[in-house]
């Protein structure tokens, strides 16, 4: 899968160390809005200085971020170390703790999108027509094998990383787009016991799912 030149990969240690609310929170704030000192993002997140310091050498302790070494005094002026974070689910596992750990992450993650994309539809109304119509959801399914979802899922990379790029065109916005792939039929696990529901390539894939155009 294709990923930013400064992408880390999560190890056993990193992901133990980042499923935690707080720190999960830090290391999205500075990522979204820069270099910060403990005392802004403390007052930002709603807690106290002493604990998110404390944090944020936890988050520093396994590459996560860095000491811009351009505070003043006392103030340590701390910075994301890197633009993304990956994992894969197979490098984790075999170390309980780290498989436990991911497990909380991705939900905490799966509760982030709900917090934030309720909230875009509690305010939506309140921007331009053309912000309203441009923004949306949708869902649609494929039939694919793990390489070829493999393929799809650098593909889809690629595009981001283009606009990611891109100069930003007049009035353009920051926006954010979470995207999950996972089996239509979760519970038919492939060699386990009973019908395995593998799809024929010649079968009518012609329902199911939503396509862009039936975007909310």
């Amino acid at each position: 899968m294709t990923a930013p030149q400064d992408d880390f990969r999560l190890t056993p240690e990193a992901v133990k160390v980042l499923a935690h609310p707080l720190r999960s929170r830090l290391l999205g704030a500075l990522r979204r809005g820069g270099p910060a000192t403990a005392t802004t993002l403390a007052n930002a997140l709603g807690t106290n200085t002493g604990a998110t310091s404390y944090h944020l050498r936890k988050l520093e302790s396994v590459g996560l971020v860095a000491d811009t070494g351009d505070g003043a005094g006392k103030q340590r002026l701390w910075r994301a170390a890197t633009s993304s974070h990956s994992w894969e689910r197979t490098e984790l596992a075999h170390d309980e703790d780290a498989a436990t750990a991911l497990g909380w992450l991705e939900r905490d993650y799966l509760r982030l999108f709900s917090t934030e994309f309720g909230h875009w539809l509690d305010v939506a109304e309140s921007w331009p027509d053309e912000w309203q119509d441009a923004t949306g959801m949708g869902d649609t399914w494929v039939t694919v094998n793990p390489e070829q979802l493999r393929a799809l899922r650098a593909e889809l990379d690629e595009l981001f990383a283009r606009y990611h790029d891109a100069a930003p065109g007049p009035g353009a916005r920051r926006m954010t787009f979470w995207h999950a792939m996972y089996p239509l039929e979760a519970d038919d696990v492939p060699g386990q016991a009973g019908v395995d529901r593998t799809v024929d390539d010649t079968a009518d894939d012609s329902t199911g799912g939503t396509t862009p155009e039936d975007r909310p």
